[in-house]
């Protein structure tokens, strides 16, 4: 296709109807496996579009949150155009975009294969992968708490709380913002926080479906890691889905989480075999003119 007539912009809030369009009617769409539903970004930077005319054929979100890191959350193009014509001209916006930004860390996973070709092609480097592991329920043993941990559900007034536990725990790629965690904690079914001698030192969130539960966040402080914390909100949540009548529990953590995965697979977890791609590529802050 000839891309003289395509139009690079940034999105408007009055895209929302196209851009919904797009992203649930065509066969090549990457969305970010997130909390916050992929439109919500319309409004803010490095959000950009491809048009036709008044068509609407293409679209590109890479959002910081947190700052310093930029998840591809959308990448979506119709037909005639083809991967390379999409991306190319929307990424050389964002890269360039990012860059007066100050730069950031732009990372992606790619669950489709197309979208794993696409991202090589750009300069991408493969950095891990995601794996899923599912927990079919069976009989739960019930143990006694840790000395001095309590557990008990999540509040709001919690969230900042959360949220430092969640920097804590993770290095920068994979840090929760308080505005994700807010989304999380909204469509929670089950949140529940766990204090050690009265300090918040551990989450878990998980989110429900007609097959069962996704556990969609542990988190322990590195301080706090090693004393049962971790194990006891796994074990709260499973004896939580026993009584409902849940009967199946999934989760994801990175290939390399040697911790994690141990604490999962001792738990009676097994992997599915499924596994995404973790894409990253590196925008430096923009140059200023001599």
């Amino acid at each position: 296709m000839s891309v003289v007539a395509l139009k690079v912009r940034p999105a408007l809030m009055g895209d929302q109807r196209r851009l919904s369009d797009l992203l649930f009617t065509e066969e090549h769409v990457h969305r970010h496996l997130d909390w916050r539903p992929p439109l919500s970004w319309l409004g803010g930077p490095h959000f950009w579009v491809m048009e036709e005319g008044r068509r609407l054929l293409a679209a590109m979100a890479c959002p910081q949150d947190p700052p310093g890191i930029a998840w591809v959350r959308i990448f979506v193009f119709a037909a005639p155009l083809v991967a390379s014509e999409a991306w190319s001209p929307l990424w050389q916006a964002a890269h360039t975009d990012v860059a007066e930004a100050g730069g950031a860390l732009v990372a992606a996973i790619a669950v489709k294969t197309w979208f794993q070709a696409v991202l090589e092609q750009a300069g991408f480097h493969k950095h891990q992968s995601i794996v899923l592991l599912e927990w079919e329920p069976r009989a739960v043993e019930h143990r006694p708490l840790p000395e001095g941990l309590h557990l008990r559900p999540m509040q709001r007034e919690d969230l900042a709380a959360v949220a430092e536990v969640d920097a804590d725990a993770f290095d920068p790629l994979w840090t929760n913002s308080i505005r994700v965690l807010e989304q999380a904690f909204s469509q929670a079914a089950s949140a529940v926080v766990a204090e050690l001698s009265g300090r918040l030192v551990g989450y878990q969130v998980s989110t429900g479906n007609a097959f069962g539960n996704h556990l969609g966040r542990l988190a322990v402080r590195r301080d706090a890691q090693r004393r049962g914390v971790g194990e006891a909100l796994l074990r709260d949540l499973m004896l939580g889905m026993r009584r409902q009548g849940a009967w199946r529990l999934t989760v994801n953590t990175q290939d390399d989480n040697d911790a994690s995965l141990r604490l999962y697979m001792r738990m009676g977890f097994v992997r599915t075999g499924e596994s995404y791609p973790v894409y990253l590529h590196e925008i430096g802050k923009a140059r200023s003119p001599a």
